[in-house]
């Protein structure tokens, strides 16, 4: 019954994979010739996402594959481990390269890569645009020339160019790329490349020389595909390599390739700097100078404050929760339930406290979604204009301080917007250990958007002593607790390797397209998870357990914190949402039962207080059931402690708020 489908898939015609460096617009290209029939899944074995669609533009094509950007197939990063992984599994897909031409070096280099696998491909020259402001001219026809393969110019924002990709993929074929290697290199590559499976076909050269380079990703497939007398046939080459040429195998392999790329530039790359372009280099330093980048970086964060704080927390917010659910989805629903409901449990799953429509959806379509949906636009402004880049550059050194670079700052950035979505992002750092130490400093200490209106509300009836103390406490536990997690975590820190692009005009299509993509993306991770969330205290409430909690933590809230006892209840609603136990102390503090010096106590251990019950889904999800019970067994006694040793010294000193 099943060989008929297996016979079928076998003579499928293969995919055709996007591959490039990062940032050289693949995802627009991919948009352009999917149009619809997306799917997004994690490459099996890792939290890498992988974006697959029907591939409508290109006759005969099945699907369209958009790899994770790479600077080379020697792997220094998952990301990058993937897209080699994804090229040989496909060895029969065609390459449809994305290169940036301003940066046509790093371009032909991985072209190089490509060549040696035996991969047929196109290359497509995108971002001509910037290239023209910049002074740097490609002569294509000339590349296209001494490469063999078809030469593609676009600028892909502008759909210019992408028509030439449907009719010349037919032209596809191995680039004509000679690196040189020194003849030992050569020797042992042959010698490597006969006892590699014969099913790599045309890759075997390239994966020889990849096992002779020492890539010790490739340690697990070598022992899956390679008798040992094969794995020690290539460590001996290897080091025999090592000994007649005076350094590494990877050196001389490295330096071949960009000796051969070097030639082929001086032939067909030409670069002059315009005005323009010293314009925007101006502009893009500016935005990175230590001293003159902090006031840029103020009025990037006042405008965020702005579009996402105000309008989007504040004016959509109101619309949403207030007007459409308030007055029209909950009451609607309520009345419908229980005109056609008669048992009781289901009307409360439903509309109850704590039921799917009245809080799951409300807080998931209602709050959330207006506060992500402004920072996707906003955040996708700061990506396509190349301001995030030098964001990351300007906090590098302090980042380093809790065992990070400057690529941590994006998820942290995107925390203040929606910590579960921020914990999802945390997949575009390259090791597990920065994943893992980021997801845990997001829990701890970042407050998303919902939460930190509440929290600026109710620092802004105190004195602005109030409002210094919770900041220094929360940023200073932070970088503490980074700084002792990052020596105490297993694994290693990635060197700060990041492009910085020129600053460019955003696309307002680009724009439309990605936060479109990201809202979906949304609504499939997060929505449930809220769901389940709510269920879980559902049934908590049902149970009788949800009130036995409530009087268990109160000796701990009067005790420690010098909390009134009602102040119990909005911890514990905290644990759903962080925004509504900061809410509670709100109300508790209009009605005069908080007074300036709780009110700070409170806001500190709400802040730190364990996340939301949607984001330790997600953390579960993402970083594993054991990591992410560890992280909320010392997040929550630790919110507590800090809150009590806050609460002693201020007493102590007699401060009054």
């Amino acid at each position: 019954m099943t060989s008929a489908p297996d016979s079928v898939a076998r003579f499928a015609p293969p995919p055709v994979l996007l591959v490039g460096n990062p940032n050289v617009g693949k995802s627009v290209i991919f948009g352009a010739l999917t149009k619809t029939y997306v799917t997004v899944s994690n490459y099996p074995g890792t939290t890498v996402e992988i974006t697959r669609g029907r591939a409508r533009l290109l006759a005969g094509v099945p699907e369209l594959i958009d790899t994770p950007g790479t600077n080379s197939l020697t792997p220094q990063s998952e990301d990058e481990q993937v897209t080699r992984d994804i090229l040989l599994a496909e060895p029969d897909a065609i390459v449809l390269q994305v290169g940036d031409t301003k940066n046509l070096r790093r371009v032909l280099y991985l072209t190089a890569q490509l060549a040696e696998l035996g991969r047929r491909q196109l290359l497509v020259l995108n971002l001509q645009d910037e290239a023209r402001d910049l002074g740097v001219r490609v002569e294509s026809g000339e590349l296209e020339r001494r490469l063999g393969i078809p030469v593609i110019p676009a600028t892909a924002t502008r759909n210019a160019g992408l028509d030439g990709i449907p009719h010349r993929l037919a032209e596809a074929t191995q680039a004509q790329f000679d690196s040189a290697y020194p003849a030992a290199i050569e020797r042992a590559a042959l010698e490597v490349a006969a006892a590699l499976p014969v099913d790599l076909g045309q890759a075997r050269r390239g994966v020889a020389l990849m096992l002779l380079a020492g890539d010790r990703t490739l340690a697990e497939w070598a022992r899956g595909h390679l008798t040992e007398q094969d794995v020690d046939l290539v460590e001996t080459r290897r080091a025999e390599l090592e000994r007649s040429l005076g350094c590494s195998t990877a050196v001389a392999i490295s330096r071949a390739r960009h000796r051969a790329v070097s030639e082929l530039l001086r032939a067909v790359f030409h670069a002059k700097r315009s005005r323009a372009g010293s314009m925007r280099d101006r502009l893009g330093a500016l935005s990175m100078h230590p001293v003159w980048g902090v006031p840029v970086l103020a009025g990037v964060l006042f405008v965020a404050y702005e579009v996402v704080g105000v309008f989007g927390a504040g004016t959509l917010v109101r619309l949403t929760e207030d007007g459409l659910f308030g007055k029209v989805i909950n009451p609607a629903a309520t009345a419908l339930s229980q005109r056609f409901i008669p048992w009781g449990w289901l009307r409360d799953l439903l509309v109850g406290p704590y039921g799917m429509v009245t809080m799951a959806l409300t807080y998931a379509i209602a709050i959330v979604l207006p506060v992500v949906g402004t920072f996707f636009v906003f955040f996708g402004l700061l990506e396509d204009s190349g301001y995030l880049p030098r964001l990351a550059v300007m906090v590098n050194r302090i980042f380093r301080i809790m065992g990070l670079n400057g690529k941590a700052v994006l998820p942290m950035i995107l925390g203040l917007g929606c910590d579960t979505m921020a914990t999802l992002t945390t997949r575009i750092l390259p090791t597990r250990k920065e994943r893992a130490l980021v997801t845990f400093l997001l829990a701890l200490g970042v407050p998303c958007s919902a939460q930190l209106g509440v929290v600026l509300a109710m620092l802004g009836s105190m004195a602005p002593l109030g409002t210094f103390i919770w900041g220094g406490v929360v940023a200073a536990t932070l970088f503490g607790v980074g700084w002792a997690a990052s020596r105490l975590m297993p694994g290693r820190s990635s060197d700060f390797l990041l492009e910085v692009p020129p600053i460019r005009v955003p696309s307002v299509g680009n724009i439309l397209i990605k936060t479109a993509a990201r809202t979906e993306w949304y609504l499939k991770e997060a929505v449930p998870l809220f769901v389940l969330g709510t269920l879980v205290l559902y049934l908590l409430d049902a149970t009788g357990a949800l009130p036995r909690l409530e009087l268990f933590s109160r000796p701990l809230v009067v005790g420690l914190l010098g909390l009134p006892p009602q102040a119990a209840d909005s911890f514990l609603v905290g644990f759903l949402r962080r925004d509504y136990g900061a809410a509670g102390f709100f109300l508790l503090r209009q009605h005069g039962q908080l007074d300036g010096l709780q009110s700070l106590v409170a806001l500190v251990v709400i802040t730190l207080f364990v996340p939301c019950i949607a984001n330790v889904f997600v953390m579960i999800k993402e970083r594993g059931f054991k990591t992410a019970a560890a992280m909320i067994a010392f997040i929550v006694p630790f919110a507590f402690a800090v809150g009590a040793v806050l609460n002693w010294v201020l007493r102590g000193v007699g401060v009054h708020l």
